[in-house]
């Protein structure tokens, strides 16, 4: 119900999903003023084989609307409405994903997020779907792997259409902390850099590293907390319960570039992010929205073999 209230605040600007073929793979996304990450992001996940990608654009003043409306596999939505009244906009795609993405596996992602799963650098995303839909899983598991540069954030420059993991290529190999949620059965994952650097001092409240992006979509599924957790409970259950492994995936978040030092300000300004923007009223306030995350435990990013070794993701029994 709260989905299609919400939905009345979505203007559509260019509705190319007559194109959605039945066993397409669908990408689901909300950004604001992102022009500079959108090149190298449609290119990232067309490689992926990602079929088709709807997008909600937050009243982005950067021109990234328009390049996406330009784009012949890319459906766009626009709103001026509060990101945070529409919980963070989780109302707007779980709309969006009920009236489209039923049937379909639907990867919902941030805009500085790249997705990683086994054997990624040799099949194609479709492979991983194949092989869960002959699992009977439904939905699949990613920890967030924040990646920075080796200098200040404020250093990190970053060009339109650059891979940005060539200028942020570290990651915390360790420092994570697991629990798990008895209500909705998932596991909470914290940990990495920026709960070292910005939540030292009160570790619960770093922010939440489990994921479940990539799911098998039906109608009555929604996502409770971002891409968190969802309903129904059992789609939580992407980790294994027995104290084995199960087949995750990383997504490699890229958000610390200069961009981040220059943005900061201003969202927590807005307030319309998880707790009014909270997190980064964290930032800014210690070191100025451009910390060095960098330190002597660092590691830099090779592949998903090397997350693998490090017990960050896992290929279970898919061989």
């Amino acid at each position: 119900m709260r989905a299609r209230l919400k939905a009345r605040e979505l203007t559509p600007v260019r509705d190319r999903t007559a194109q959605i073929r039945p066993d397409d793979i669908l990408l689901f996304c909300t950004l604001r003023n992102e022009d500079v990450r959108l090149p190298y992001f449609l290119s990232y996940y067309r490689d992926l084989g990602i079929n088709h990608f709807l997008f909600v654009d937050n009243n982005s003043d950067d021109g990234g609307d328009a390049y996406l409306a330009e784009q012949e596999d890319v459906s766009l939505w626009t709103t001026k409405a509060g990101y945070g009244d529409a919980r963070y906009g989780v109302d707007w795609l779980t709309y969006l994903q009920g009236k489209f993405a039923h049937g379909h596996w639907a990867l919902t992602v941030d805009v500085d997020e790249f997705f990683v799963y086994p054997f990624c650098d040799t099949r194609p995303i479709r492979a991983l779907t194949d092989w869960l839909d002959a699992c009977a899983v439904r939905s699949f598991g990613a920890m967030l792997l924040d990646m920075y540069p080796k200098g200040p954030v404020s250093d990190a420059a970053y060009a339109r259409g650059q891979d940005p993991l060539e200028v942020a290529n570290w990651f915390d190999p360790g420092n994570y902390v697991m629990s798990r949620n008895k209500l909705l059965r998932n596991l909470w994952i914290q940990g990495g850099p920026r709960a070292r650097m910005f939540f030292a001092e009160k570790p619960k409240k770093a922010p939440a590293l489990n994921k479940i992006p990539l799911v098998k979509w039906r109608k009555p599924y929604a996502y409770v907390s971002s891409t968190h957790m969802m309903l129904p409970r059992g789609l939580n259950l992407v980790y294994d319960q027995g104290g084995g492994e199960k087949t995750s995936g990383i997504l490699l978040h890229a958000k610390f570039l200069n961009t981040f030092h220059e943005r900061a300000p201003q969202e927590a300004e807005r307030a319309q992010h998880y707790k009014k923007g909270q997190e980064y009223q964290s930032y800014v306030a210690r070191h100025g929205a451009d910390p060095t995350f960098w330190s002597q435990w660092s590691e830099q990013y090779i592949n998903w073999r090397q997350l693998e070794a490090l017990g960050l993701m896992s290929k279970g029994n898919w061989a």
